[in-house]
């Protein structure tokens, strides 16, 4: 009976160790799958984390574009803040240059001291431009150039050279490095 009792024991220490093995293998299992989902949730962490870091880095590059873009538009307004003004002004000078050209003929003492008034305030008008970058485009004489000249009339004369300007009907003017008036010219074709 002892030897009985004895196998019994045995036996049921066999059973638990095969079922502690079976449940180690059972939770060993388990233990793998949970670690395969768990690395694949990982993977997918990781795509979604760079996709947000692609996003957040277009996202940066796209507002510093935006700021390089604002500060280049700003910088041009000021650089060009006057212009309007300046414009404004070239109908005033043309004006003086026809009242100045009137000194050549023969006038009466009062007119002459009126031209010369004239004089001072279209030279000062003048200083004024030119301080402020306002350049006067060359034209008579030179090749004709379509961005700074605007051919108004056309002119057949054998002894000037092709496409050259021939005459400057109203001047053109250049505000830093913008046309702001092209200069009418007349051409020689």
């Amino acid at each position: 009976e002892e030897l009985k009792e004895i196998k019994s024991k045995v036996e049921n220490l066999k059973k638990e160790k095969n079922e502690k093995e079976k449940n180690h293998k059972q939770n060993h299992s388990k233990d793998n799958e949970k670690c395969i989902e768990l690395e694949s949730e990982i993977e997918k962490l990781k795509l979604a984390l760079n996709a947000s870091n692609d996003k957040a880095i277009r996202a940066q590059a796209e507002m510093m574009n935006f700021k390089r873009r604002k500060e280049e538009e700003t910088s041009s307004l000021l650089r060009y803040a006057n212009e309007d003004v300046l414009k404004s002004l070239l109908p005033i000078v043309d004006n003086f240059e026809r009242a100045i050209m009137l000194d050549d003929t023969d006038l009466s003492d009062e007119v002459s001291k009126f031209l010369s008034g004239f004089k001072m305030i279209y030279t000062s008008i003048v200083d004024i431009l030119n301080k402020f970058e306002v350049k006067e485009i060359e034209a008579e004489g030179i090749e004709f150039n379509p961005r700074v000249h605007q051919a108004v009339l056309m002119e057949h004369d054998e002894s000037k050279p092709h496409n050259v300007v021939v005459e400057v009907l109203q001047k053109g003017y250049v505000y830093k490095d913008r046309v702001i008036r092209p200069a009418m010219v007349k051409v020689n074709e």
